[in-house]
């Protein structure tokens, strides 16, 4: 069959939709759209619309471009925010205190950093001093997303103009925690079960901050497209601002290597920036979230002992030399997290408790990691504390 017409169109900036017709005895048989999405890592999408038999047959085909890995390292736009790159550090309980944003951002300087999780409830009905862990941020770091939990819509409207009124750069709503008392409550990866709910939750953070709203989800697993549509429709009608998307199901534990496909779903099916998250934690792992199309990434348990890491993977993919901190210096890292953690929660024994769960991170690459991690399980005081870092790290 000859190509008879050939014609390609900008729809918008950066967004070309080329097709060409192809004719039998002068008749139109098929025709095929290629649509160009801007932006590294996108995959172009190719329409096949054919006749049959008499029967119209449309075949939907992707290829993934080729493209120049030094240009996944873009700025992002998220509603009226602009940020000079994508890569996001994300949320985690226990850890995303201002102590640990304030190191991220020294080594790394990522688009911006998220707040543990927070209850609406404990913004709106405990006092300022129970709420700093969670509120409080440092004036040398960088732009701070507060993420918000709840199910409640008056109590999400109030907690949403709380954290704007602390200075959040951003907020987030939660729908992914896997937590089984998170999800009794109605809250977290349980929202997802119910998209009329998350409706309504989303347009209520819409209209009560001027700030970009997103929620971060997890996926449904299996490519389950009819939960994922569904999903897809109340984010988009309720107006948010940008989906970021965890490809696990909330069941699933992190050995279960992460789901590109479901997260390219969202990638394809909305119009909003959607920032994937997942197993990234070098530069092979960054280049597969890229390629599903995703605006932006976002790490987070990689993150932990390594503030330095988003950094040397922007060094990497722009394939210039990073120097990570040299075993003594990651001793005083570590020394230096625990300290202004005492500093913001004005208890030192608690801080201690929290050394020790990231004393693991820390001693990623020790050799003696386990006896420096049984040092620290015996730790009472910064003092001791800061001998064993000292000690181990040397």
């Amino acid at each position: 069959m000859p190509v008879i017409d050939n014609k390609r169109v900008r729809i918008s900036s950066g967004i070309e939709v080329e097709w060409i017709t192809l004719k039998r005895n002068n008749t139109a048989v098929a025709t095929l759209f290629t649509f160009c999405p801007p932006g590294p890592g996108a995959r172009i999408k190719v329409n096949l619309i054919s006749e049959i038999s008499g029967k119209i047959v449309i075949y939907m085909i992707y290829v993934s471009q080729n493209r120049d890995h030094t240009l996944l390292i873009r700025p992002l736009q998220l509603r009226n925010k602009n940020f000079p790159m994508n890569i996001i550090q994300g949320p985690l309980a226990g850890v995303s205190c201002a102590p640990f944003r304030l190191l991220t951002w020294r080594y790394s300087q990522p688009a911006f950093s998220c707040t543990e999780m927070i209850s609406c409830k404990t913004l709106i009905h405990q006092s300022i001093s129970a709420q700093r862990r969670f509120v409080q941020k440092d004036t040398q770091e960088g732009p701070v997303c507060f993420q918000l939990a709840g199910n409640n819509v008056s109590e999400l409207a109030e907690a949403v103009q709380i954290v704007t009124d602390y200075g959040a750069d951003l907020i987030d709503l939660n729908c992914g925690c896997p937590v089984k008392k998170i999800r009794r409550k109605g809250a977290g990866s349980s929202l997802l079960m119910d998209p009329t709910t998350l409706y309504k939750l989303i347009a209520t953070m819409k209209q009560n901050t001027h700030l970009p709203i997103s929620i971060k989800i997890r996926v449904e697993g299996g490519s389950n497209d009819k939960f994922h549509a569904e999903i897809t429709k109340a984010i988009s009608d309720a107006g948010a601002d940008f989906l970021i998307v965890h490809g696990r199901h909330w069941t699933e534990r992190y050995d279960i290597p992460c789901s590109y496909e479901d997260i390219q779903f969202f990638v394809e099916a909305l119009k909003i920036p959607v920032v994937g998250n997942g197993d990234i934690s070098c530069l092979d792992s960054l280049r597969k979230m890229f390629n599903t199309g995703c605006a932006g990434v976002m790490i987070s348990r990689s993150g932990v002992g390594q503030p330095w890491l988003i950094g040397k993977l922007i060094a990497e993919v722009n394939q210039q030399k990073y120097i990570i901190p040299d075993r003594k210096e990651i001793g005083l890292i570590f020394i230096e997290h625990i300290t202004r953690l005492i500093e913001l929660l004005n208890n030192e024994k608690f801080a201690i408790l929290q050394a020790r769960k990231l004393a693991k991170y820390y001693a990623r690459d020790l050799i003696n990691k386990k006896n420096f991690c049984d040092n620290i399980n015996s730790c009472y005081t910064l003092k001791d504390f800061e001998a064993a870092c000292i000690k181990y790290f040397r």
